[in-house]
């Protein structure tokens, strides 16, 4: 009784009816104009026709038009309708307003931070590179940071509850999910103990990421403890498009000069103190030093995006670096960066492809997702093609089954053209790393397929010529040592039936 309890009053059974109720309301409301119907027909096909021009003239990504113009041309009575209501990253003007004033107090307060010209002991690849990722994610690259890799969740865990416990002025916090258990428990009991102390703690999760694991007012509960806190999006039960863009970063800042971020989440699958998919192969990059300002910086214009309020920025800006900061290589660099999925700007993509095309020797990559753009198949293909050594690590235990066919789906034509794909044989990789030619790195949250790379907010750390990149060089050898790679004639063993709803769902995959 008390699990049906649990389920009936839980926060996703109400939103379910809810959105049945909606459901029903639409349906009784054509049931009692039926009279009408061929005039609702027309109307529908009108504004079905006026959302396929508007698609083919939107400047978003072409698979992602394809994903949205079948369905309309096959069901054009709902498809139209439907893509005015969820498609499309469109934004009212007051939102408007709010990202342009983000951008511009980013700008604002870090070009003077822009040296990409610094860059040219690496080549000008390197220059144009930082050029790039300062000019259009106003994300300024960094000496003076020392960088460390940590290759499993199991390894960050204490290392991140350490620094929280060493924290003296503020902790802000960023992540897509928050699940209470041994790990979220844990950094909570530390933000309360500071909070009691007169550290400011902020705390910002995705609501919508942490729909199925947190009360819907958790942001008050963590209020009551002295933490302030938001909940980015918040989930409503109407269909809405505002649910298509998740903050998907991950942010653990502390006194301005101390910094944490990668693919981990704030639960316990990704410690390996839950186990959902096997083995849960996760990473994150810790900076000490100057770069860690930058992602300060990020922190709090999102904080301002989500608030009516404005930050009085330069008041955290760090007054000392730590020591670490100050011993590392006159060439090392670090440039952390962020994607918005609503500037039309796709900065993690552009990224990752100006990794693949200027790689000379090997390209090593780890990814949950491998859901690619045109562009990057080709850009992929073409590289290994040249003879460069291309490696991809995907999950071989997925989390969704769907996601993961999709991902198989990609395999053959890669293979075909000489890259090498493994599958993570003990269970779920979860890192989304490139290490590329024992030169240029990055760790973050951004996955290869269609939601982390146009329809999230995303984040991660470049990093040239730092001896974290190989470390993320020897994580991959070690990683490919336990994982079974994948063939050609494995990729063409296919049941026909499973091809074809393969071929089915490849049409819609950018909406997935």
């Amino acid at each position: 009784m008390k699990k049906i309890l649990s389920v009936l009053f839980s926060r996703m059974f109400i939103v379910l009816v809810l959105v049945l109720i909606q459901l029903a309301v639409l349906i009784g409301t054509l049931l009692l104009f039926s009279n009408y119907a061929v005039y609702f027909y027309w109307v529908c096909i009108a504004v079905s026709l006026v959302a396929v021009i508007r698609i083919v003239n939107n400047r978003m990504e072409p698979g992602y038009k394809i994903a949205w113009i079948v369905p309309i041309m096959v069901f054009p009575i709902f498809g139209g309708l439907l893509y005015f209501m969820l498609g499309g990253n469109k934004m009212t003007r007051r939102m408007r307003k709010k990202l342009d004033g983000m951008d511009m107090k980013m700008k604002q307060l870090l070009s003077p931070d822009f040296h990409a010209e610094h860059l040219a002991v690496h080549g000008l690849n390197a220059v144009t590179q930082a050029r790039y990722m300062e000019q259009y994610a106003f994300s300024p690259v960094y000496g003076n940071t020392a960088s460390e890799y940590f290759k499993l969740g199991d390894d960050v865990f204490p290392a991140m509850i350490k620094e929280l416990r060493a924290a003296k002025a503020y902790i802000f916090l960023e992540f897509f999910i928050i699940h209470p258990g041994i790990f979220w428990d844990s950094v909570l009991e530390v933000l309360e103990e500071k909070a009691a102390q007169g550290v400011e703690v902020r705390v910002m999760y995705d609501d919508m990421g942490s729909v199925f694991c947190l009360p819907r007012h958790y942001d008050k509960l963590l209020q009551k403890k002295g933490i302030r806190c938001l909940a980015f999006n918040r989930f409503i039960p109407v269909m809405s498009l505002r649910h298509n863009n998740r903050d998907h970063r991950k942010l653990c800042i502390i006194d301005g000069h101390t910094a944490f971020t990668g693919g981990m989440n704030l639960a316990d699958e990704y410690i390996n103190r839950e186990d959902r998919f096997g083995h849960w192969k996760d990473s994150m990059i810790g900076l000490k030093g100057e770069a860690v300002w930058s992602m300060t910086v990020m922190f709090l214009a999102m904080w301002d995006f989500n608030s009516d309020g404005e930050e009085a920025y330069e008041s955290y800006r760090p007054r000392a670096l730590p020591p670490e900061a100050m011993v590392v290589g006159e060439k090392e660099f670090v440039q952390p960066y962020m994607d918005s999925p609503l500037d039309h700007e796709a900065v993690g993509e552009t990224v990752y492809l100006n990794l693949i095309t200027k790689a000379k020797r090997y390209i090593y990559i780890t990814t949950p997702y491998l859901i690619i753009s045109n562009a990057v198949q080709s850009a992929l293909t073409c590289v290994a093609k040249t003879g460069v050594d291309v490696r991809i690590i995907t999950p071989h235990i997925p989390d969704k089954k769907t996601v993961f066919q999709l991902t198989r789906s990609h395999y053959l034509p890669l293979l075909e053209a000489g890259v090498r794909i493994f599958e993570y044989t003990p269970g779920f990789m979860h890192a989304k790393n490139f290490a590329v030619d024992d030169r240029y790195g990055t760790v973050g949250t951004i996955n290869l397929d269609y939601r982390s790379l146009f329809l999230h907010f995303e984040n991660g750390v470049f990093l040239y010529h730092t001896p974290s990149v190989l470390d993320i060089k020897r994580d991959f050898l070690d990683t490919q040592a336990k994982s079974q790679e994948v063939t050609i004639e494995q990729c063409k063993n296919i049941p026909l039936p499973l091809r074809v709803w393969i071929a089915c769902l490849r049409i819609i995959e950018p909406l997935l």
